[in-house]
Parts: C-alpha cells; structure tokens; sequence
C-alpha cells in the first residue's frame, strides 16, 4: 500500500501542472484516486440512540477550538508573510480575542468569536471570524489579512485556512465523493486509507468537477467531517500522523503583496466531530447541521413546473394564461413556476447572447412581472434563469463592460468573464441582477456559470496583477459571495438555486446562500428531446452518493412510467408527486446497498425521521434477475415496533420491531423488472 500511495503522490504532481479544466488534468485526478480508493463501501448498523449527537461529543467539539482557534499559540491557521512563517515568529504579533456572541447573532445557531493579530510593525492585521455550533459539533473558521499601512504588504503566501490535526487517531480511513464530470457516476462515495503521504484533493479548473469538497475522517479515535468552503480552485492536504489526521485547507495559488486598504481571505473550513468507528454518524451528523445551521433561512423541500429554454411560442399573455388554467390541485402541490435560458434577446440560441439581461421585445412586449404575480396569486413563486458572471460580445453587459478598464476578461464572442473582482463592476452586476429581479418579480434567482473560471482569473492576474497568482480569483469569489448577500438582504425571502453548470459549485460557503436544482448536467435532454440511455440508473446513483452531503438537491429524469416517477423521488424535483413521502429525504440518511450504475444489482436507500418514520427505496433494475429482496433498515430503536407497509398497498400493514429490522429485516418478493418499490414506515 506504501508503494501505491507514492504512486497516487507522483499523479498528483502531474496533476497540478495540467492544463486547468482540462480533460487530462480530470482523468489524472481520478486515476490517482482509483489508486488507493474503492468504491464497494457498505456500513454496519446503528440504533437511533448511537445516531444523536452526545455531550462528549460536542465536548469535544468545544475542546478542539477553544485548543486551536481560541489560542494564541500554534492555532489551526497559518500563512507566510515575506519570509517568515506566522507560526514560527508569533511574538511579532498582538492578539485579542473578542467575546463570544449570543447563539444565532452572526451565525443561525452558532456562536461567534472574532479574532484580531495585528503586526506589531508591518501594518498587517489578520482576522479570524470562527463560529461555533455546540448543538451539532461543529465548528467553522476563515481568515481574513488586510493591509493597514499605507504602502505594500510584504508577500503573502501560504495562507491555509487549516494546517493543523485532527485527533482520529491511527489507521484513518476517508469517505469521499466525485464531483460533477458530468458523468452517470457522478457523486460514487470512494473509500480510501490515509498514509504519511498526503492525499491531494482540489477543484478542476475552479469548480468541483474531480470530487467534492467533503471529507469524512473515521479513525481509532473516532471520526470529523470536513467541508471545504471555497468556490474557486480549493486545494486540500490529507495524511496520516502518528496519532493524528493532518489537513492542509488554502486557496491552491495566493501569492503577492497587498495594497494599501486591500484584504485577502482564506476558504472556511468547517468541522463536524463525531465519537464512533462508524463513518455513517459523521454522514448524518454533517447532514443535520447543514439543514439546521447552514443552509439559509426558508430553504425547503421544493418542486418546481415551467418552461424550458427559448419560448418559441410564448408570450406574456400566454404564460399568465398557462398560469391561470392550473388547476388548485396542482398548484398546490408546485412551488415554483420555473423560467429557463432564451427569455432575453437573443442572436441564434440561448448560449450566444448571455449579458442581455431584459425580456426579448421580439417575443414578450413586457416584462414577466405579470406572470409573476400571477402565479403568486396562485400560491406559486415565480423562478428565473441568469447566468451574470458571462457575457457575449454585443450585449448590453459586455458593451457596458467594455468601457471599462478591469471590468472584463474576455476570450472569445460566447466566453468573456465579467469581472466581480473589479469593485466598480460588482456594483454594476449586483445592479443588473436587481434590475431583473424587481422588473420580473422574480422569487427564486437561478444562478448559472457555463465556463470554467480559472483560466479566466489566471488571465486577470497577467493584465492587472502585477505579478501577483491568486489574486483575481481570490477578490472574485469574495464579490461572488457579497453580490449574492446584498440582493438576499435587500430582496427578503429571494431563494437562490446553485446551478454553476450542473453541480460545479457544490461548497459549504455556496450551500450558505443557495441551494442546486440541478445537481449534474448529465440529466440534461438533448435538443432533438433525447436523454441520456441510462438516465434512470445514472438518477438513482447519483441520489444514492450526494445524499451523504447535501440533503437538499435537485434534478429531473426526463422519462415517463412510474418507474421513472419513482426515480425521480429526490428532495427538490421536476416532477409532480410523492409529495407525502418526500420530506423524509431531509432526514437522516442510510445506504442499504450497492450504489453505483450496475443494473444486474439492487440499489436500496432509506431516508428517516428521527426514527420514528420514513421510507426505504428499493430499485430493482433492469438486469436484476433475483426475485427476492431481504429490507434491512437503519437508525431505528430496537425496542420499537414498527408498523410497515407497501406505497401500493397501504392498506396491507405488517410489525416488526427495530431490532427484528435492522438484524433480520423482512424479505420482499419483487417479481416485476424493473420495479421501484417504496417501503413506509412508523413507530407505533
């Protein structure tokens, strides 16, 4: 295994000097996980009671960070300024540590302290904004630097956001997931073991393409999940220590002095720790905190109708028609009436004209206020699509943008990056947007970003950096956030969805302020209406691996049969029905079988309510020759009887105990291929 693991360390330094985004970069990425990594990863049974988070652990939680964030010796933390290490020079500087907030004053549900160093010399000061989550055992920090003086910093390098251990203990195995290719194996879970010869983990070109930024640590000792928050080009360490699990968290490339006034900030980087040799607790208890502190406020399960990409028949008057003539039952069961790509002007398609951010004239003489109001008149929200990081030459944005010094880094007539690093033009496109959001009554902003962002930042950094890396990129992800936060504060109850191309922005800072609706592109119909041949098999995969990160997640199998209906069975969806057994999917989640694409094997999950009910999806595939299938759930009380049923068959009950359950389970017999079979439960 030794031997190996050099072998996965010598791909990774190929790796990072591959073309960014590039196909070679992403096959090598993967080759070097395959290396080490499996992807047959199952998990031995829990109670209820093992599942709940327990005093010890939020204890040590609270240990962890008042030892390493809350010190001023050896934090978590560290950076290079000119030559000197922060760690190794600390006596160079002053620290204050400012009192804890009340919970949920800074953060939903946590606690939050900031900390000051301020350079006794140089005019630097750096700030760590960390919060703590004492409920849920979890704690999150970022570090801010900012140059006070009124000349330049010296250089700064090295800024990692983590550089520290995690007391796992030894023999430390890590659960990961794939990121967005798109692929029919997007999301497959991977397990792997931790050596003395760091793990590399990092994003494809900016985006979460290789795998996702979500590690789950399970050692001796017990186990942290740590989540990377960083929508650029994140770099991640990980390696076995002697007792312990080193990780190193940064920006990949952040090197250069700082103007005067000018600031920097590292990823976050969040842990979640949990007291036990099975990884599926640090699954469900990083699940729980996201839904009860992360995610923003009035995230919900959602599902949403509309129409797709430009309109060839459409009008305003039309759409309020097609609005009005929704029947109450249907109304009640959609969320969101969703408006998608072509909506603006456009020259031959919906891809060539991004930047004009107003209704085409030529096809709705108004803007879509009306339609908006008239599904909230119906109960509906109203979501459009937008995609303001890009414009295409001859826009309204690009021809704005172009007038400006800094305000664009172009590449070609369809791919030019507006440029959010530039303070000036954040305000433009932050103005744009709210432009669009009053004219359109809009309720739920679709955010999308077709190109890879990293060329683009690398670009800036030539015209305008002065030889400074990382900067461009680093002030741009800032903006990024601050531009989604202003027009969530001033639009109250605005939604936003995470699109990014399918599933290529999938970080914790993202899931703050946004949720995906559509997780991967590979669920995406063709222009001649065809999809993907193995779409069903690929959706229920790709259910099967994000739902160990985000409870919240959304796509649509464009197929028609129940057993397509029952594919679709995910927390945000294209498609009507089932809404009475959805919401267990925002409950704790449970593997219960293999869960890659193979279609001669069951794939199996079960979704839970505080052990008291939920239900278990069982897809028999088209290959699966064996008629009987033995159900063994999880996360029950032992002690319990359960009283269980089959959707079709709601009126034919059975009782088992949750000991009886999760040890012997009860078999099925499935004559039907393929088949999705939905199993309810709930404590009696």
């Amino acid at each position: 295994m030794r031997f190996l693991a050099l072998i996965q360390a010598f791909l990774f330094v190929i790796s990072s000097f591959a073309v960014a985004d590039s196909n070679f970069k992403f096959m090598v990425d993967r080759a070097a996980y395959d290396i080490t990594s499996t992807a047959d990863v199952s998990f031995d049974s829990m109670t209820a009671e093992e599942m709940q988070v327990t005093t010890a652990e939020k204890e040590a939680c609270r240990n962890w960070f008042e030892e390493n964030i809350l010190c001023a010796e050896d934090p978590a933390y560290n950076f290079k300024y000119g030559m000197k290490s922060f760690r190794n020079n600390e006596d160079e500087w002053t620290f204050e540590i400012g009192k804890e907030s009340e919970v949920g004053a800074v953060c939903r549900g946590g606690k939050t302290t900031e900390i000051t160093l301020t350079h006794k010399d140089n005019g630097l000061v750096a700030t760590v904004e960390a919060t703590i989550y004492e409920e849920s055992a979890s704690c999150e920090w970022t570090v801010f630097i900012k140059n006070t003086a009124e000349e330049k910093s010296p250089v700064i390098s090295k800024l990692f956001a983590a550089d520290c251990t995690i007391p796992t203990g030894r023999k430390t195995e890590i659960f990961y997931s794939k990121g967005s290719e798109p692929a029919n194996d997007d999301f497959e879970l991977l397990q792997s073991g931790v050596f003395a010869t760091p793990l590399r983990f990092n994003a494809n070109g900016g985006r979460t393409e290789s795998c996702l930024p979500y590690f789950n640590l399970n050692g001796q000792n017990g186990g942290v999940v740590l989540a990377v928050g960083w929508s650029g080009q994140w770099l991640a360490k990980i390696s076995q220590g002697i007792k312990d699990t080193n990780i190193k968290v940064s920006q990949e490339t952040l090197k250069g002095y700082l103007d005067p006034g000018e600031e920097v900030r590292s990823p976050l980087v969040s842990l979640t720790f949990y007291d036990s040799e099975n990884a599926l607790k640090g699954f469900n208890s990083f699940r729980n905190y996201t839904i009860d502190c992360i995610y923003p406020e009035g995230t919900k399960q959602i599902t949403t109708s509309g129409v797709g990409v430009e309109f060839p028949e459409s009008t305003i008057d039309s759409l309020v028609e097609n609005i009005n003539s929704i029947p109450d039952w249907f109304a009640e069961a959609v969320d969101y009436y969703w408006v998608d790509a072509g909506w603006y002007p456009i020259k031959t398609n919906w891809g060539d004209s991004i930047g004009n951010w107003y209704v085409d004239p030529n096809k709705f003489d108004r803007p879509f206020k009306e339609v908006s109001d008239a599904a909230n008149e119906k109960g509906i929200g109203f979501l459009l699509w937008h995609e303001p990081e890009r414009c295409c030459a001859g826009t309204e944005v690009y021809n704005e943008c172009i007038k400006h010094e800094g305000w664009l880094i172009e590449q070609d007539e369809e791919r030019n990056m507006v440029n959010l690093a530039n303070e000036e033009c954040l305000r433009y496109i932050t103005g744009i947007m709210q432009r669009s959001i009053t004219e359109n009554g809009v309720d739920y902003l679709r955010i999308d970003s077709i190109p890879a962002p990293l060329v683009f930042w690398e670009k800036g950094d030539d015209m305008w950096s002065d030889g400074r890396k990382g900067f461009i990129e680093n002030h741009y992800v800032t903006n990024l956030y601050r531009m989604l936060d202003t027009l969530k504060q001033d639009n109250p109850g605005l939604m936003i969805d995470n699109c990014c191309s399918g599933g290529k922005r999938l970080d914790i800072e993202m899931s703050k302020r946004s949720i995906p609706l559509w997780r991967t592109d590979y669920n995406c119909m063709w222009g001649d209406g065809e999809v993907q041949p193995d779409i069903l098999q690929a959706t229920q995969a790709q259910t099967y691996g994000i739902s160990f990160w985000l409870p919240y997640n959304g796509t649509c199998a464009y197929v028609e049969g129940e057993y397509a209906d029952r594919t679709n069975i995910i927390s945000c969806s294209q498609k009507l029905g089932y809404q009475d057994i959805r919401p267990y999917m925002v409950g704790n989640y449970y593997p219960l079988t293999y869960g890659g694409v193979d279609t001669t094997k069951y794939l199996a999950m079960q979704f839970d309510e505080n052990a008291e009910e939920g239900m278990a999806l069982i897809y028999k595939r088209e290959n699966v020759e064996e008629n009987k299938y033995t159900l063994k759930l999880n996360g029950l009380d032992p002690n319990k009887t359960y009283v269980l049923h089959d959707y079709d068959s709601p009126e034919t009950t059975f009782e088992l105990t949750g000991k009886a359950l999760m040890e012997e389970g009860t078999e099925l017999t499935i004559n039907d291929t393929p088949k999705a079979v939905i199993i309810v439960y709930k404590a009696k």
